[in-house]
């Protein structure tokens, strides 16, 4: 049986991060990818990165944002994992009191209740205490969070060369094999 993930893209920015990280698990061998995209998502994707809904469409199967009769929202199909990537201020408010009004929501709520693998990389800057009390609500009840925070002791020269090492952790993170994730080795 296929491996299945369900990645969430929302309405913050960096939605480069999802996008790849749909492309990635989409190609890799044996992976079932599925996808929420917010009407927000959709929006950011668009302005950052000029591709919209038809784009991912072609990698994977993609649920709108309401639509409660995906097999994603329910905890009775399987997932291996799933990301919020990038995750919205307001998703993870959702997620961290399980105000489960968008699938999105729902689907980082099952991952907790079910204990599958939850990563968020939430984006803002700079936190409130809201913020950080979400996080830990969230990270508490298993969740892992992980702004993109990329090392930059790596001297990399091109933003999607910093993404691709992000991408990478988090397939690592999730147990899949990938080419992009570089551990350390020391600098010397």
């Amino acid at each position: 049986m296929a491996r299945r993930f369900a990645i969430c893209i929302t309405g913050a920015s960096g939605s480069v991060y999802g996008y790849r990280l749909v492309k990635e698990l989409s190609s890799a061998e044996g992976i079932e990818a599925y996808c929420v995209a917010t009407k927000s998502g959709i929006m950011v994707m668009k302005q950052e990165l000029g591709l919209g809904i038809k784009d991912l469409e072609k990698l994977c199967k993609v649920y709108d944002d309401h639509n409660f009769m995906a097999p994603i929202a329910s905890g009775s199909f399987r997932l291996d994992g799933a990301v919020i990537a990038p995750c919205s201020m307001k998703t993870l408010s959702a997620i961290a009191t399980s105000y489960e009004e968008t699938l999105a929501a729902r689907v980082g709520s099952i991952a907790l209740k079910e204990k599958w693998p939850l990563i968020l990389l939430t984006r803002e800057s700079p936190l409130s205490q809201i913020h950080l009390k979400n996080m830990l609500a969230v990270s508490r009840a298993g969740g892992t969070i992980m702004p993109p925070l990329p090392p930059l002791y790596y001297k990399i020269d091109s933003m999607d060369k910093l993404v691709d090492i992000t991408v990478g952790r988090i397939m690592t993170m999730l147990g899949v094999e990938n080419k992009l994730h570089r551990e350390w080795g020391g600098l010397g």
